[in-house]
C-alpha cells in the first residue's frame, strides 16, 4: 500500500452516505487526496469545497476534490462505492436491484480501467448482489472487493444490546453474519459485554427481539426518516474498514 503522502481514496456518490464518508475520511487523514465523484458534478464540487474549508478548523491535511469525471478517479488506492438510489418506506433492498445494478456496473468499468490495483468497499444496496456484480465486472479477486454490511449490522446489534442491558456500547462486542437483509444472522452466543456473554445478562426472549430489530434496523430508520435511509452509521462503518485496510490494521472485521 502506498504511503499516506501519496494515497488517493475515491468516494463514489455524493449523497448523504458519500458526503459523510468523505468527511470522516478527511478528518482521519486517510489519504493525501479524496476524490468525491457524482453525476451531479456541482454537488460533488460544492461538498468538496466545503470540506476543504473545514480543514482549517478541524486541522486535517487531506485535500478533497469534487468531480463528475470518472477519469479523475484514476490511480486510486481504494474506492468506497455509495452511488445508487436509497430505499423509501415500503421498499426492500431488492427493489433497487435493476437501477442500482446499472449504476454499479458503470462504476466497475472505470474502477477496473483506471485503478486496476484498487480495493473496493461496496455500500450500494442490495449490497450482497452489488458486491458480486462489482467483483464480476472488474475481474478483481474476491479479497479486493468487499461489502460494508457486516460492520454496520454488528454495530446496530451492539447498540440494541447496550440499550437493553444498560451497558456502554463501547463494551459491547457483537457479531452478525450473513446477507445484508432479513436473512442476516445475529449470533447472540458470540456477543459479549466486556467479556460477559449476552446470554448471562438477559433472557432468550429479549435476545430474540434484539436480533429481529437488528434484521429490520435499516427499515426502521427508513420508516422514521420518510424520505431517505441511514447514512451516519453506514459511512462510519465504511471508513472504519478503509482505515484498517489502508493502515494495515491487522484486525478481523465482518464483511
Amino acid at each position: 500500500m502506498t504511503s499516506i503522502a501519496q494515497r488517493k481514496l475515491t468516494v463514489v456518490g455524493a449523497g448523504y452516505v458519500g458526503m459523510t464518508c468523505a468527511q470522516l475520511a478527511a478528518q482521519k487523514d486517510l489519504a493525501a487526496e479524496i476524490c468525491l465523484i457524482d453525476i451531479q458534478e456541482g454537488r460533488a464540487k460544492g461538498i468538496a469545497l466545503d470540506l476543504d474549508q473545514m480543514a482549517a478548523v478541524e486541522g486535517f491535511g487531506t485535500r478533497v476534490v469534487g468531480t463528475g469525471d470518472p477519469a479523475a478517479t484514476a490511480g486510486s488506492d481504494l474506492f468506497i462505492v455509495t452511488a445508487g438510489l436509497p430505499r423509501k418506506p415500503g421498499m426492500s433492498r431488492s427493489d433497487l436491484l435493476e437501477t442500482n445494478g446499472k449504476i454499479v456496473a458503470s462504476i466497475a468499468d472505470y474502477v477496473r480501467d483506471g485503478s486496476p490495483d484498487a480495493i473496493v468497499i461496496v455500500v450500494t444496496n442490495p449490497l450482497d448482489i452489488m458486491v458480486h456484480l462489482m467483483r464480476a465486472r472488474t475481474g478483481f479477486p474476491a479479497r479486493r472487493v468487499v461489502g460494508m454490511a457486516g460492520v454496520l449490522d454488528s454495530a446496530r446489534f451492539s447498540w440494541f444490546i447496550a440499550e437493553a442491558t444498560g451497558a456502554n456500547v463501547q463494551d459491547v462486542d457483537a457479531m452478525v453474519l450473513g446477507a445484508h437483509g432479513d436473512s442476516m444472522v445475529p449470533l447472540a452466543h458470540f456477543c459479549t459485554v466486556n467479556g460477559v456473554q449476552l446470554e448471562h445478562l438477559t433472557d432468550r426472549a429479549t435476545i430474540a427481539v434484539l436480533a429481529d430489530r437488528t434484521r429490520k434496523g435499516g427499515g426502521e430508520i427508513v420508516g422514521l426518516l420518510k424520505t431517505g435511509s441511514a447514512f451516519y452509521a453506514p459511512a462510519a462503518a465504511s471508513v472504519a474498514m478503509a482505515r484498517l485496510i489502508l493502515n494495515d490494521g491487522r484486525r478481523l472485521l465482518l464483511c
